[in-house]
Order: C-alpha cells, then structure tokens, then sequence
C-alpha cells in the first residue's frame, strides 16, 4: 500500500505503525510519531495504517 511519511511517498507492506517503525529501521530508537496529524504514543503503536495514510516519525532534537 501507499502512504506518506515523513512527507515523501512510501509503499509498504506494514498493518501497524509497530511494523512500519520495523520496516523503516526506527523499532530501537526513541522516536514521537503521529498518524494523519494525532500523536501516537509509543504504547499504541499497534493502531492499524491505511493506503494514503500521512505518518510522522520525529526524533528527539539537542541543543539550545
């Protein structure tokens, strides 16, 4: 299926944000994620994604 993350078209064969994170190489790191612009906390990473979906994944940033 086709999705938007991270602002660039995606085909994945993932059924939650969990296993997109997987796919994508983010299943290690501390990351916030949205689905469609509504935050997803880490603990229910499990919702389903759609075809068209817009998915956000943004690490932590340092500095001042």
């Amino acid at each position: 299926m086709n999705i938007i993350l991270n602002g660039e078209p995606t085909d994945t064969t993932a059924a939650t944000l969990a296993d997109l994170l997987t796919q994508s190489g983010y299943q290690d790191a501390v990351v916030a994620t949205a689905v469609n612009g509504t935050f997803v906390p880490a603990t229910a990473r499990d919702v389903a994604i759609n075809a068209g979906d817009q998915i956000e994944v943004l690490a932590p940033m340092q500095g001042g």
